[in-house]
């Protein structure tokens, strides 16, 4: 007899139910191709380049267009240290095609396999290897399709012509430190910008970054559980540290240089960068403190920039997907705080209001403007909070009209008529994604993802006065005149830019299954979580200790008015920020919380990094102060309540020594507590028998901690 899989197991194997998921969308102008990666099956790693043809007359159809077991043989995938950091820094697990990039017309697409360049034709079956310089890292096709750009492992950015001939370096590094069309580490890990460089709309040039990471302190990452490896080298700029050197230069084809100038003193932080055919190149550079930015326009021909707008905010600015852009009659397009709503501005014009908080622009039309939103402020006065839900809008001069329709978290990917619309539900695992013509349904992809072995059942809510948006998840089967009052398992992120109260079904599996082994188990997102105004998101500046756990408890104690939490029971578990929520937790707030488990936690913030912990905190150098305050190892001798720190040691983005310190903290204040260190892992934890071991060994913890019996066996 086969043992059903449990869900640990599942969920490990399958990367969390993401194999097999249809992903990463690019529509063609014409409408008639849609390219987008998926593996073979719900525990295949290997994405496959794949094409929905999408013929005048007759039934869509799917193909292969490259298969990366088919291009690299028996010897199988090999990772670069470098592609490996690229990939921890975008959370990729997966393997095989793992990105793309096609020319305008969607006919052909680059990538990378081992560090070999690949181009696959789109309109037909088929992808060959170029003969590129490599290990490759990020290629890229013009628009028109004739030359490939690529950056390399040894700081090179290179081209080659679409049929293998004439590669050339565009750009080399002056010495070791120096790199030309890579994005940096804080570009990569807190700007969202993964790029370094920009091919013009005409394919004759690229706008290259050159980074120069000399200035950059260096940490060293070694392998304990394996002494005889060297330590690892990583320029990782903490708080109050320098950064790397970021400047810009535009390349031609011919070979000529062309220096980009800007005020790099006063705004050194490039944050994003957009060249289409509605205007000339776009900058959008930041200052150190991001309390003020730049939109700047480009000459390409003298490198010269002029200022398009300036914006200043006393809090923070922060960043968008999608944005800036131009329109295609040449007005600029941009995600602004404005009034205390987070609103969509083209030109000199704001085109949503309070109803809406816009999350990101996905696409620039010709008549209109594509974008995600959660309900804003006005929507939710109005009696529709729609807890965790985002939308897929179109605006326009004329007004806005919401394309997604069923209660979700949507997205879209657009181009001419056709979009591509992806939807996951509260009621049904995974996404469903369907390809629209003119608002009519002409395909669906199919995911091959597995289907858990559980079904979630979070209730949304909003908690207490704050209104906090909350899940609640009992045991599968409760009763509560049976069961009485449950044990809680608080389990947030709580921190900037990490939503997890979702209108979808996935969302909620590991909760759902903390739920039951006997817990109920609550979900907030407080205050400096996204998804409801930008002075909600902004209520935790200088403050993370005391904001976001402060809604923690308000949510709990609230929800215990309604639902059956046992209130002398309450553990609490997180991840990266969750998990310095969850140890400062039992450090401050004994008295709501009875046990934590850290993972990955930040315990002392001059050890992150300085994009992130800057916005946040300012300068450790002008506000000491605020970084004591938020410091978890300064609150060691407070600790009274049992503790488990979890970490791998292969981190480079919350580095061990986190971990490390709290521990001796705790060590020399003669407070017990438990340390699980991860041979071999980084900030994700991807390998199957880690991942599903760690759920385990919480809920073995959660349980001792708690006094709670051990489950029945049989």
């Amino acid at each position: 007899m086969t043992k059903e899989i449990s869900f640990p197991r599942q969920h490990s194997r399958t990367q969390r139910f993401t194999l097999g998921a249809p992903r990463s969308f690019t529509v063609s102008p014409d409408g008639r191709r849609v390219v987008f990666l998926r593996s073979a099956g719900g525990a295949e790693r290997a994405n496959l380049l794949q094409v929905l043809d999408l013929p005048v007359e007759g039934a869509p159809s799917e193909r292969v267009a490259a298969d990366p077991a088919a291009l690299l043989g028996a010897g199988g995938e090999e990772l670069t240290p470098e592609e490996r950091a690229r990939r921890e820094r975008s959370r990729e697990s997966s393997s095989g095609v793992v990105g793309y990039a096609t020319d305008a017309e969607v006919t052909a697409a680059a990538f990378a396999l081992s560090g070999r360049l690949f181009l696959a034709d789109l309109l037909a079956e088929g992808a060959r290897e170029l003969p590129a310089a490599g290990p490759v890292l990020d290629p890229r096709p013009a628009p028109d399709g004739r030359h490939i750009a690529y950056a390399t492992t040894g700081g090179e950015l290179r081209v080659i012509a679409a049929d293998g001939s004439g590669d050339r370096a565009l750009a080399s590094p002056e010495h070791d430190d120096v790199v030309w069309g890579q994005a940096e580490f804080i570009a990569q890990e807190e700007m969202y910008r993964s790029h370094g460089y920009w091919w013009a709309p005409e394919g004759d040039r690229l706008l290259a970054a050159r980074v120069d990471s000399a200035p950059v302190q260096r940490l060293w990452i070694a392998d304990p559980a394996n002494p005889e490896r060297p330590a690892t080298e990583v320029a990782y700029p903490k708080a109050g540290s320098p950064n790397a050197e970021v400047s810009l230069a535009v390349l031609g084809l011919d070979g000529s240089r062309t220096e980009v100038e800007w005020d790099r003193a006063a705004y050194p932080y490039l944050a994003r960068v957009h060249w289409s055919a509605g205007g000339p190149p776009l900058l959008l550079v930041q200052a150190r403190d991001q309390h003020s930015q730049l939109f700047l326009a480009l000459d390409p021909a003298t490198g010269a920039t002029t200022p398009v707008h300036a914006e200043e905010d006393p809090v923070w600015l922060d960043l968008f997907p999608g944005v800036p852009a131009w329109t295609q009659d040449g007005r600029l397009v941009r995600i602004a705080d404005e009034g205390g709503v987070r609103a969509l501005a083209v030109g000199a014009r704001l085109l949503t209001g309070d109803a809406l908080h816009v999350r990101a622009v996905l696409d620039v039309g010709a008549d209109d403007i594509l974008l995600s939103a959660s309900a804003g402020e006005g929507a939710a006065a109005e009696g529709s909070p729609e807890v965790g839900e985002v939308h897929v809008y179109r605006v326009a001069e004329a007004g806005i009209a919401r394309v997604s329709t069923e209660p979700g978290y949507h997205s879209a990917v657009r181009s001419g008529g056709l979009t591509v619309l992806v939807s996951a539900a509260p009621d049904r695992p995974g996404a469903l994604v369907r390809v629209v013509r003119d608002g009519v349904e002409v395909a669906v992809i199919a995911s091959l993802a597995q289907n858990p072995v559980l079904t979630a059942r979070p209730v949304l809510t909003l908690a207490g006065k704050s209104r906090i948006p909350a899940a609640v998840l009992l045991p599968t089967g409760y009763d509560r005149e049976r069961d009485g009052l449950l044990p809680v398992l608080m389990n947030p992120y709580g921190g900037p830019h990490g939503q997890v109260v979702l209108a979808a079904h996935n969302a909620h599996l590991v909760s759902q299954w903390f739920a039951d082994q006997g817990f109920a188990v609550v979900v907030a997102d407080g205050r400096g979580t996204p998804g409801r105004s930008p002075g909600w998101e902004k209520a935790i500046a200088f403050d993370f200790a005391g904001s976001t756990l402060d809604d923690q408890v308000e949510a709990v104690q609230a929800l215990a008015e309604e639902y059956p939490l046992d209130l002398t029971r309450v553990g609490i578990r997180g991840w990266s920020y969750g998990g310095y929520l969850a140890a400062l937790a039992v450090l401050r707030r004994p008295d709501v919380f009875h046990a934590a488990v850290a993972g990955a936690p930040v315990t002392e913030w001059t050890l992150y990094d300085t994009h992130y912990t800057e916005r946040y905190l300012g300068d450790p150098a002008v506000r000491p102060e605020v970084y004591a305050a938020n410091s978890l190892t300064a609150d060691a001798a407070k600790l009274t309540r049992p503790l488990q720190l979890i970490h791998g040691l292969a981190d480079d983005n919350v580095v061990v020594a986190h971990s490390l310190r709290l521990s001796s903290a705790l060590l020399a204040a003669g407070r017990a507590h438990e340390v699980l260190p991860l041979s071999g892992v980084t900030h994700m934890t991807p390998q199957e028998e880690v991942a599903e071991n760690l759920l385990l060994l919480q809920v073995d913890f959660l349980r001792r901690s708690l006094g709670l019996k051990p489950p029945t066996a049989g």
